[in-house]
C-alpha cells in the first residue's frame, strides 16, 4: 500500500516537476510496468498520460537500447541564430581591431556597434542583450583600454626589441656591467585612484588634504631585484638630471647601462658631457618613441601610485616627500617586488641582465 503522502505527490501534475524527479518517475514507472502493474494504472498514479507510459516502453526496447534513454538531459534551447563558424568571425572582428577600421566613426566597441556589424555583414537581426550574451561566450569583456600615441613607430619597437636591446645585453655581460631602466614621475596629495563601495546613485565622499602637494620622484630599477630611487621639487632640467646621475653612480663599481626615454632633459649638451667624463663607466641608451610600456620602471609608478597616497590620503600635518620616499624606500627593500615588475608581458624581452 502506498503512503498517503506518496498518494498525494503522485496526484501532482507529473509535467511541474524538476528534470531530476521526472528522470526518477519514468525509471520507476517503467519498472513498475516491467514487473507486470496495468500501465493505464501506473500512469494514472503519476498524474500522466496512459500514451506517455507506452512510448517509454517503446523507447526502451530494442537493439542498443535501454532504461539510460529514459535518463534527463540537459534542454538544448533555441536554435541560436549564429553559426559556429560567424560566431569566430565575430571574435575575429572585435579582438585587437576597432570599428573604425569597418566604417564606423567610433573608436571603441559597444554592443550596438557589434549588433550593426552582424546586421550587415550577416543579414541577422540580434537584440543588444543577445550581442552581449554572445560577447561573453566568445570570451570578451568590457574593459578600460590602453592608450597609445598616434606617432608610435611599432617598426622601431620591434627593432628595439629584436636587435638593439639584445646588443645591449650582450655588451653588458661582456663588460662585467649593469643595466637599469630609468624614468621619472610625479605625485600629488589630492589624486585619488581605483574605486570603493557605495549605494547605488549616492557617489562616495573620500577626504583628502585641502592643501595641494606635490613632488617629483626619479627612479632606476634592474631586473635582477635592485632599486635606486630620488625625490626632487619641480620639472626636470638638464642639470638636474647629471646631479641625479651622480647620485647614481656614486660609488658604483661596475660599469653602467642606463636604458631611458627620449625626453629633451635627457638628451641636453651637459649630460652628454658628463656622460663623456665618465670615460665609459656610465652609457646611455634611449627608448624608441612614445614606447613608455617598453620600460619596467613604469609598472613600479603604477604599482607606487595604486597603493600610496592614493589609497591613503596625507593625514594632517604629514608631508608628501616624507610619504612618498618612505614608500620608495619599502619598493627597495623588497626584490621580490622589484623582480616581479619585469615579469609583465609588456617587458618580456628583457632577458639575459
Amino acid at each position: 500500500m502506498l503512503t498517503r503522502e506518496l498518494q498525494s505527490f503522485m496526484k501532482k501534475d507529473g509535467r511541474t516537476h524538476d528534470r531530476k524527479t521526472k528522470e526518477a518517475i519514468r525509471m520507476m514507472a517503467v519498472d513498475r510496468i516491467l514487473e507486470g502493474e496495468d500501465v493505464t494504472a501506473v500512469m494514472s498514479s503519476y498524474g500522466l498520460c496512459r500514451t506517455t507510459g507506452y512510448k517509454w516502453l517503446a523507447k526502451i526496447r530494442g537493439r542498443g537500447h535501454g532504461k539510460h534513454c529514459l535518463a534527463a538531459r540537459k534542454g538544448s534551447g533555441r536554435t541560436p541564430k549564429l553559426t559556429r563558424s560567424q560566431k569566430s568571425q565575430v571574435f575575429r572582428w572585435v579582438n585587437g581591431k576597432n570599428p573604425m577600421q569597418y566604417g564606423f566613426d567610433f573608436a571603441l566597441w559597444t554592443r550596438d556597434i557589434v549588433r550593426e556589424l552582424i546586421l550587415k555583414k550577416f543579414n541577422i537581426s540580434l537584440c543588444v542583450t543577445s550581442v552581449g550574451g554572445l560577447l561573453a561566450e566568445l570570451n570578451l569583456t568590457p574593459q578600460k583600454p590602453l592608450q597609445r600615441a598616434y606617432q608610435r613607430d611599432p617598426e622601431a619597437i620591434e627593432r628595439w626589441q629584436r636587435d638593439t636591446f639584445p646588443a645591449i645585453a650582450k655588451q653588458s655581460k661582456a663588460e662585467g656591467a649593469e643595466i637599469y631602466f630609468w624614468d621619472e614621475s610625479g605625485f600629488r596629495a589630492d589624486a585619488v585612484h581605483g574605486k570603493t563601495w557605495s549605494e547605488r546613485g549616492n557617489t562616495p565622499v573620500v577626504n583628502r588634504p585641502g592643501q595641494r602637494q606635490s613632488i617629483s620622484a626619479a627612479s632606476a630599477v634592474n631586473a635582477k631585484g635592485a632599486f635606486w630611487f630620488a625625490t626632487y621639487e619641480g620639472g626636470l632640467t638638464g642639470e638636474l638630471f647629471v646631479e641625479l646621475l651622480k647620485q647614481l653612480m656614486h660609488r658604483r663599481r661596475k660599469p653602467l647601462h642606463l636604458v631611458v626615454d627620449g625626453l629633451p632633459s635627457h638628451k641636453k649638451a651637459i649630460v652628454k658631457k658628463y656622460v663623456a667624463d665618465t670615460e665609459g663607466r656610465l652609457t646611455l641608451h634611449f627608448l624608441p618613441g612614445y614606447a613608455p610600456d617598453l620600460n619596467p620602471d613604469e609598472l613600479v609608478w603604477s604599482h607606487a601610485k595604486r597603493t600610496g597616497v592614493a589609497r591613503r590620503p596625507l593625514m594632517k600635518g604629514e608631508k608628501l616627500q616624507d610619504r612618498v620616499h618612505e614608500q620608495l624606500q619599502n619598493i627597495g627593500n623588497n626584490p621580490k617586488l622589484v623582480r616581479s615588475f619585469f615579469k609583465h608581458p609588456s617587458v618580456a624581452y628583457i632577458s639575459d641582465v
